[in-house]
């Protein structure tokens, strides 16, 4: 009796356990199918019927899932290509006897699939473990993100066939695991070995590698997504599905979160964290104690770890930070548009200010852009500012004593006192004087200069700015640099 209560209460935490992985897990699923039945699949808009002579190109893959029978006039196949019959499914002669709806005959062909492309956020679906369709809440992705990350469980849906473009900017890409026809491949071995079949070939295409890892994201705090390499290939596949521009916003200056191919008019925070932070936990109270107030309806939250590039007098360099993005957007249209997003964004900047530390948030940064007001900061509140600007000051210390220790050892503070003290007891001669001149002039700030007696030069000042909004944060390059004229 006691050994089985003991085997009950195992299973009902394991079941908690792969409940919980469950919710943490994100499952995404491919909408397009190469099946039979499907009318979009067809140049005519319709399911061959008897009297019809189906044509696939012959020089096209394809992979095609046919789930009943099929009685056709004729049938030209491609050269590499499958049919993958369900039970009862089969292809049989027209017999020449009457077909209800299928009066008149004609050629109908299979429509290119070759299109059909791996980052198209379009062709993308968030659905449950089980496949079903999540339901829609205040929680959106931006536009990288509603690709598969690295960590996500993709889903080919059962019963269903289909082709996908794979081409990326990235060798491999990482998935935790890969669903296909109801089977769950979730080990690099399995993969591999299905990689290894008949079928692989004719679904997958393209210069990018698909990977599974079985992994998830290790850290409470969150992980990036993965396709920020492939964001201009996401961005170009949206605006083709969408008459290849983004939609006019009703603010002055939208704000383009990272990630995200559009401008949006509401709010966006960035958030500095601390280990304790918990990615998850913070988006659920943010859900619970904010967003479901009835006066944030119509607001929706994009919240997610992302890696901003750093940059240095308009110089984007190689390393980037963390920090948490949470996006806000609304329904509010005209000048109310963003109005309630940034409503929300206030409450949640002052949550910080009141209970950040504890949160695990270290400091925060709000952009606003409504239908009234430009993009711009408004807001910012570190939560240990005394603590952060110690640390700062104290790397600034030793950064400079580290550079003092540096010069002196490789001799360059003995080599100006030496040349100091030449100087006092040599005659100099013009020539020389008007180069010491001129670099004792162009480290001036304050424009000119004069050094034994010769003529003042002109300091000439390098100036970098944004060929957008030299007020808005954004990045630019060295040959934008522009060198006004003396």
């Amino acid at each position: 009796m006691a050994a089985g209560c003991q085997m009950k209460l195992l299973l009902f935490l394991l079941g908690i356990l792969k409940f919980l992985a469950a919710t943490a897990a994100v499952y995404k699923q491919w909408i397009p199918n190469t099946n039979f039945e499907t009318a979009s699949n067809w140049d005519k808009g319709r399911v061959p019927c008897a009297r019809d002579v189906v044509h696939f190109e012959k020089d096209k893959v394809v992979s095609v899932f046919v789930r009943s029978p099929h009685a056709l006039t004729d049938m030209y196949l491609p050269l590499s290509g499958e049919f993958v019959l369900a039970a009862g499914a089969a292809f049989t002669a027209f017999d020449g006897s009457w077909d209800p709806g299928c009066d008149s005959g004609g050629t109908v062909r299979f429509a290119d699939a070759e299109q059909h492309a791996w980052f198209d956020p379009t062709l993308w679906q968030d659905v449950l473990p089980s496949g079903e369709l999540k339901a829609a809440g205040p929680i959106f992705s931006v536009h990288e993100e509603r690709v598969p990350c690295r960590y996500d469980d993709v889903i080919f849906q059962p019963q269903t066939s289909f082709r996908v473009n794979t081409d990326s900017s990235q060798p491999v890409i990482h998935l935790r695991s890969i669903s296909i026809m109801g089977q769950e491949l979730n080990t690099p071995s399995a993969w591999a070995e299905y990689l290894g079949g008949p079928s692989a070939p004719l679904q997958f295409h393209g210069n990018g590698t698909l990977q599974v890892t079985g992994t998830g994201c290790p850290d409470k705090s969150g992980c990036a997504c993965g396709n920020t390499l492939d964001g201009p290939r996401i961005c170009a596949a949206l605006l083709r599905a969408s008459g290849r521009q983004c939609p006019e916003p009703a603010c002055q200056s939208p704000l383009q979160p990272l990630g995200h191919c559009c401008g949006v008019c509401g709010a966006t925070i960035n958030l500095d964290f601390t280990p304790d932070f918990d990615l998850q936990k913070y988006q659920d109270k943010l859900v619970q104690e904010l967003l479901s107030q009835p006066k944030y309806a119509g607001v929706q939250m994009a919240i997610s770890k992302v890696h901003k590039a750093q940059t240095f007098l308009g110089i984007m360099s190689r390393s980037a930070t963390p920090l948490i993005q949470i996006v806000l957007i609304d329904d509010r249209a005209g000048v109310q548009a963003g109005t309630a997003a940034e409503q929300l964004a206030a409450d949640i900047m002052e949550s910080i200010a009141q209970h950040g530390e504890a949160l695990g948030i270290s400091s925060g940064k709000m952009e606003v852009a409504t239908g009234t007001t430009a993009s711009g900061q408004v807001g910012s509140h570190p939560v240990s500012r005394i603590t952060a600007g110690t640390v700062m000051g104290l790397l600034f210390s030793l950064l400079l004593l580290g550079g003092i220790l540096f010069l002196y050892r490789k001799g360059k503070l003995r080599s100006l006192q030496m040349l100091t003290l030449e100087r006092r007891d040599q005659k100099i001669s013009r020539s020389s004087t008007s180069t010491l001149c001129m670099m004792q002039v162009r480290q001036r700030p304050d424009g000119v200069g004069s050094c034994w007696g010769q003529t003042p030069l002109p300091w000439r000042h390098h100036h970098l700015s944004s060929p957008h909004n030299p007020s808005h944060h954004s990045w630019w390059d060295l040959s934008q640099k522009q060198i006004p004229p003396e």
